[in-house]
C-alpha cells in the first residue's frame, strides 16, 4: 500500500478534473467547468452585496442627520474615495495574473511574495493621493460645490485616510485568496464586517451622537475588518502552501511589479471614471435635478448588475490565469467560452426585466413622475448598457488573466476618450439629445467598439502562445521555493 506524503493532498486543487475517458461529453466538461467559476463567482456576488449593503447603511444613517450630511457624505465616499478605490482597485488586479498563472503552474511559495510586492507598491500609491483627502474642500469648491457642502464633506474626507488606507492591503488579500480558490473567507469576512458596520453605526451615529465624523470612523473601523479577518484567516493557518510569513524578497523587482500594477490600475479606472463624467456631463442640461436624479437611478440599477458582471470578470481572470500557469492553453480557451455564456444568460435577464418594467423601476427610489418618465426615456440605453455589460468585463478578466492590462489600457483610452466622449458631446449638445446622446456615445462609441476589439483579440488568441508567455513571465519572475520562504 503506497504512504502518501500529507503535503501532497494540500497539494491538489480544490476542484480536481475528472479522469479524461472517451465517454466524457461536452455537457460533463461544462458542468465541471460551471463549478470551478462559480466556485469564485459566487463567493465574490456575496463580497460584494455586503460592500454595497454597507454603503447603503452609511447613507441612511447620514440621511436621518440631514440634507446637508446626506451629500457631504455621499461626495466625500462616492467621490473622493470613489475617485481612489477605482484605481487602487485596479492596480491590486496585477496579483490575478501573477499569483493566479504561479498556482497554476505549483510555484506555491511565489504567490506570498507577490502579495507583499503588491501591499508596497499600493501602500505608496496611497501616500501620493493623500493631497485629494487633504485638500477635498477647496478642490470641491473648485468644481462648483456649495461651501457648507464642500467643508463638511473635505473634513469628513480626512477622517476617511484610514479607509484610504485599508485598500493597499484588502485588495491585493482578496486576490490572493481567489487565486488559489480559497473563497469562504470571502463569504464570512464581509458578512461579519456587515454586522459590525450596521451595529457602530447605531453606537456612533444614534447613540453617541458623532454625527458626520461617527459615520466617518464607522467606515475606518468596518474596512479594517476586512483587512483583519482575511490577513487572520492568510496568518493562522489557511494557506499553508502559500503563505510562510514576510521575506525580504518583497523588495525585490517592484519596478516591474510597479509597471504590471499601473497599467492594471489604468485599465480599470478609465471605465469608472467614465460613468463620473457622464453624471458631471449630465449636470449642464437643461432641468439638470430630473436628468440628474433619473441618470443616478440608472446608474444604481446598473451598478447592481454589475456585481454580477465584477464578479465573472474576476473568475475568469483566475480560471485563464490558473489553466495557463499550468500549461493547459486549451482549458482557458474553454473557460471563456463558458463564462461568456454564463455571464450572458444573467445580462439577458437583467435586459429583459429593465425593458419590462422600464420607468417603473423608478418608483423604488422616487416618487416623481418626471424622474420616472425619464428614467423610462433612457430605459432601453439602460437595458443596452446591462447587455454588453455583461460580455465587456468577461473578456477585460481573460485579459487580466493572460497579462494584456497595457494593451486594454491603450484600448480603453481610445474607445472611452477618443471615441465615446466626443461622441456623447456631440450628441448631447450638438443634436440636443441631452443625457441620450451622452450615454448613447458612451454605450455605441465606447463600450461596444471596446468589447469588439477584445473579442477579436480574443477569438484571434493562440493560447499555447499564451501558455509559452506565462511559462517565460513565471521564469523572469521566478524565486526559488527555498528562497521564497524564508522570513
Amino acid at each position: 500500500m503506497e504512504i502518501l506524503n500529507p503535503s501532497d493532498e494540500l497539494n491538489q486543487p480544490l476542484l480536481p478534473p475528472p479522469k479524461q475517458t472517451p465517454e466524457t461529453t461536452l455537457a460533463a466538461a461544462v458542468w465541471l467547468e460551471s463549478k470551478k467559476l462559480w466556485h469564485i463567482v459566487g463567493p465574490t456576488v456575496v463580497s460584494r452585496v455586503s460592500n454595497a449593503t454597507m454603503n447603503i447603511i452609511t447613507q441612511a444613517f447620514a440621511g436621518h442627520l440631514g440634507d446637508l450630511q446626506l451629500a457631504s457624505i455621499s461626495i466625500a465616499n462616492n467621490v473622493i474615495v470613489g475617485f481612489n478605490w477605482g484605481l487602487l482597485l485596479g492596480m491590486a488586479s496585477a496579483l490575478e495574473t501573477l499569483c493566479g498563472q504561479a498556482y497554476g503552474a505549483r510555484k506555491y511559495g511565489m504567490l506570498g511574495i507577490y502579495m507583499q510586492r503588491s501591499w508596497i507598491v499600493l501602500f505608496l500609491c496611497c501616500f501620493l493621493l493623500l493631497p485629494l483627502y487633504a485638500f477635498a474642500a477647496p478642490l470641491l469648491r473648485l468644481i462648483g460645490q456649495p461651501d457648507d457642502v464642500a467643508e463638511q464633506a473635505g473634513t469628513a474626507a480626512v477622517w476617511l485616510i484610514p479607509l484610504h488606507f485599508s485598500f493597499a492591503f484588502q485588495f491585493p488579500l482578496q486576490r490572493f485568496l481567489q487565486s488559489q480558490l480559497k473563497t469562504a473567507p470571502l463569504i464570512w469576512v464581509p458578512l461579519i464586517a456587515l454586522a459590525v458596520h450596521a451595529l457602530l453605526n447605531w453606537v456612533f451615529v444614534s447613540r453617541l451622537g458623532m454625527g458626520v465624523i461617527g459615520i466617518a470612523i464607522v467606515l475606518d473601523i468596518s474596512w479594517w475588518v476586512l483587512v483583519i479577518g482575511m490577513y487572520a484567516y492568510v496568518a493562522f493557518g489557511g494557506c499553508p502552501l502559500t503563505w510562510t510569513g514576510f521575506s525580504v524578497q518583497a523588495f525585490s523587482g517592484l519596478p516591474e511589479f510597479l509597471k504590471l500594477s499601473a497599467s492594471s490600475g489604468v485599465m480599470l479606472c478609465l471605465e469608472n471614471w467614465y460613468y463620473r463624467i457622464l453624471i458631471v456631463m449630465t449636470g449642464f442640461f437643461t432641468n439638470a435635478k430630473i436628468a440628474v436624479d433619473a441618470l443616478s437611478i440608472c446608474m444604481i440599477i446598473n451598478s447592481w448588475e454589475m456585481m454580477f458582471a465584477i464578479s465573472f470578470f474576476a473568475g475568469i481572470g483566475v480560471r485563464v490565469a490558473n489553466e495557463l500557469g499550468a500549461g493547459n492553453g486549451h482549458a482557458a480557451k474553454f473557460a471563456t467560452k463558458v463564462c461568456v455564456v454564463h455571464s450572458t444568460a444573467i445580462g439577458v435577464f437583467f435586459f429583459a426585466v429593465v425593458m419590462i418594467f422600464r420607468g417603473d423601476l423608478a418608483l423604488m427610489f422616487s416618487l416623481s413622475g418626471e424622474v420616472a418618465a425619464a428614467v423610462d426615456d433612457l430605459a432601453f440605453l439602460l437595458a443596452s448598457s446591462i447587455l454588453l455589460n455583461s460580455v465587456q468585463p468577461v473578456l477585460s478578466g481573460v485579459a487580466v488573466g493572460s497579462g494584456w492590462q497595457a494593451w486594454v489600457a491603450w484600448i480603453n483610452i481610445f474607445c472611452y476618450y477618443i471615441i465615446g466622449l466626443p461622441i456623447g458631446a456631440v450628441l448631447g449638445w450638438c443634436f440636443n439629445l441631452e443625457t441620450k446622446g451622452v450615454w448613447a456615445g458612451m454605450i455605441f462609441g465606447g463600450t461596444t467598439i471596446q468589447t469588439i476589439i477584445l473579442a477579436f483579440i480574443t477569438t484571434r488568441t493562440n493560447w499555447e502562445v499564451e501558455v509559452e508567455k506565462a511559462t517565460s513571465r513565471m521564469e523572469e519572475w521566478n524565486i526559488s521555493d527555498t528562497e521564497a520562504h524564508k522570513k
